[in-house]
């Protein structure tokens, strides 16, 4: 016994549970117990999946025998040909499910049916809302479609015994989904795995070969594997008058096939409609919404392959989990299943690409290793890409409002290439959409090709802000100048934004910079109010009558700032903060600190208004202390809008709090 089974068994006996005499009484895993909860009421109105659902594990089973049968034809045993069976019997109110595929041993049963051993699982669990039809949708992505049994069963009892294994290795699981299972050994002649489901009063309609037929047909016709039912049994040959009764007896019902088992990516595209695409791809991928759009092509010459790629309309609970992102591309070699999630099909930021490969000029013993370094791999993968980011751009030109909708849920994902795929960073680029100072609400986005339309006359550069929200972005003061000038401006507000530019220089030839970096010069840019000779005058005698003022406000910011100096930026605000060329913007260096990540210490230019009211009270106040109050109000309110965090956030109160009380004095 296993140290698993142990445990479950003291579990088991400590609730004053005793295992049956023909079993062993095990407890479920806590998740487990939720799982069957929510797949109960979460998919009640569409409870035909359960079907769909168990021939799918059956069809991975009859994959991974086949597989493992290529170095190993032993497994077959004495029954080669792959297949999943399903039956009904009226009388005991029963659907079974079958296959002869790999099978289980006991603890596979305890791990795959008793557990969920899946990182991520509490996650998955808090990101369910409530609403039965997005519920239903999470529980597919998650792979728990072996509890949708329950949806429709009162009882389930599962009988398996894995390839290779003798007959008395059998294993037979049994529970009613209301806490716990019984485990028992027993005889198995044939390998894999039959399910038997004793159907609720409510669910009776699938004891019927018509009903279950349309829903294989519906779901499962493009299982590659035979699915076969019983055959209706032929009636007796009616007697002759004046001769002796016929000797013969009606014949056993024989098994027919049910689906098309053809795979349908081998299958010439003319011939295969939306609607056969949209079911293979909720089939393949465990999607409940029909995909947003797909690429199917044949690739011939020096390597031989077949893909058939998808984009999905939402995004996994989990697409952005660093610690459990997974990729959505199934490898094929000649039609033979090899792997799920092959990574090197795809790169990290299309991870939310589905579908298969199918490759003729792969051995059929590759493995995850031998992916890592192999050449047709490689032109597989760079190929894919392409196609991907082709299919993108047709849909962006072609349907923008589905486009937006991908942008929603997959945008954050794109963003990550530049740092990633330099080759395709510039195709990427094109895909981007940004909010931005020309429109007036969040999510009214534009493209840079159409910024770039809208550029003013002289501008060689593509202005952008990043900052923590859309409200801290529009509200920066770092955009006031820009605003006076009529010059655009990206609001950039995704967490993966400040990382993005670091890698994206430019785009178009056109460099990009940041609003909240380095010297801003905007001099040559038309219309953009070039100053005439007395504005210039004025602005640098009133520099000048600031200047002892600033240096008295250097002076005091010494430690908290590399220096201090007159701005050319602001128009209404006090001060705002500068970083360097090539530092990291403020929220983004605190994110980093909140996350454990030590940073190297920088210190921010503040940048004054000279024009500000408040620096003609700071000229005249000639309170020592209280000017270094002035002067760190200044930084302060500066940090905060540019989305940094104080230091001393209780002296900052304070400070305003004495600031206030000074203000009613005078």
């Amino acid at each position: 016994m296993s140290d698993k089974t142990e445990a479950n068994a003291e579990k088991a006996s400590a609730e004053g549970q005793q295992p049956p005499a023909n079993g062993e009484k095990m407890v479920f895993q806590a998740e487990v117990n939720q799982l069957l909860q929510l797949m109960i009421h979460s998919m009640y109105s569409n409870q035909e999946i359960f079907l769909r659902e168990l021939i799918s594990n059956g069809s991975d089973a009859c994959d991974k025998l086949r597989f493992e049968s290529i170095e190993n034809s032993a497994l077959l045993e004495e029954d080669p040909e792959l297949r999943i069976v399903v039956g009904f019997n009226e009388e005991a109110g029963t659907v079974t499910v079958s296959d002869n595929g790999i099978g289980m041993d006991r603890d596979e049963v305890i791990e795959n049916i008793g557990t969920i051993a899946k990182s991520g699982t509490k996650q998955f669990l808090e990101s369910l809302t409530g609403d039965k039809k997005i519920d239903a949708r999470l529980i597919g992505q998650f792979g728990v479609g072996f509890y949708s049994a329950f949806v429709v069963a009162d009882s389930v009892v599962l009988t398996t015994r894995k390839a290779g294994e003798p007959a008395a290795a059998g294993v037979r699981w049994q529970s009613d989904g209301s806490g716990g299972y019984t485990l028992a050994t027993v005889d198995k002649p044939g390998r894999g795995t039959e399910i038997t489901l004793h159907l609720k009063e409510e669910s009776k309609e699938f004891l019927n070969a018509y009903r279950l037929r349309s829903v294989i047909k519906k779901y499962s016709d493009h299982i590659t594997f035979p699915i076969m039912m019983l055959g209706e049994v032929p009636p007796a040959p009616e007697p002759v008058e004046g001769e002796d009764a016929p000797q013969e007896v009606p014949q056993e019902a024989k098994l027919e096939q049910v689906n098309a088992a053809s795979a349908l990516w081998t299958r010439p595209k003319s011939s295969i409609t939306d609607e056969e695409y949209q079911d293979f791809y909720k089939q393949v991928c465990n999607d409940y919404e029909n995909a947003l759009t797909w690429a199917h092509n044949k690739v011939e010459g020096n390597q031989e392959y077949t893909s058939l790629l998808y984009i999905p309309k939402k995004a996994p609970f989990d697409l952005y989990d660093g610690n459990q992102q997974r990729h959505g591309i199934k490898l094929f070699v000649q039609r033979v299943f090899i792997m799920d999630e092959a990574e090197k099909l795809m790169p990290r930021y299309l991870r939310f690409v589905r579908g298969l490969v199918d490759s003729n000029s792969l051995p059929l013993n590759v493995s995850r290793e031998i992916l890592q370094n192999n050449k047709i791999i490689d032109a597989i993968r760079s190929a894919s890409v392409k196609r991907v980011l082709g299919m993108l751009e047709k849909l962006a030109d072609k349907q923008p409002e589905d486009y937006a909708q991908f942008w929603k849920e997959f945008g954050a994902c794109l963003k990550e290439a530049p740092g990633e795929d330099f080759a395709n960073k510039e195709q990427v680029a094109r895909l981007y959409r940004f909010d931005t100072t020309h429109h007036d609400k969040a999510g009214e986005l534009t493209s840079l090709d159409d910024y770039i339309v809208r550029m003013k006359a002289g501008q060689d550069k593509i202005y952008y802000i990043t900052a923590d929200s859309y409200q801290a972005a529009r509200n920066s003061p770092h955009l006031e100048i820009f605003r006076d000038k009529g010059i655009e401006v990206l609001l950039l507000h995704d967490r993966v934004d400040e990382w993005m530019m670091s890698y994206l220089h430019e785009y178009d030839g056109k460099s990009f910079v940041s609003i909240a970096k380095g010297d801003l010069d905007l001099s040559a840019i038309e219309g953009s109010g070039k100053e005439s000779d007395e504005e210039k005058a004025e602005k640098e005698k009133k520099a000048a009558d600031v200047a002892p003022t600033i240096e008295r406000i250097k002076s005091v910011l010494s430690d908290s700032t590399s220096d201090v100096r007159a701005s050319t930026r602001l128009t209404s605000s006090p001060a705002c903060v500068v970083m360097g060329e090539h530092d990291m913007a403020l929220h983004m260096q605190q994110l980093l600190k909140q996350a454990g990540h030590e940073l190297p210490s920088t210190k921010p230019v503040l940048e004054i208004n000279p024009t500000h009211p408040i620096l003609d009270l700071m000229d005249k106040e000639q309170d020592d202390d209280r000017f270094e109050d002035w002067a760190h109000l200044l930084l302060d309110q500066a940090l905060l809008a540019d989305g940094g965090q104080l230091e001393d956030s209780a002296g900052f109160v304070k400070r305003m709090n004495q600031m206030f009380l000074a203000l009613r004095g005078s």
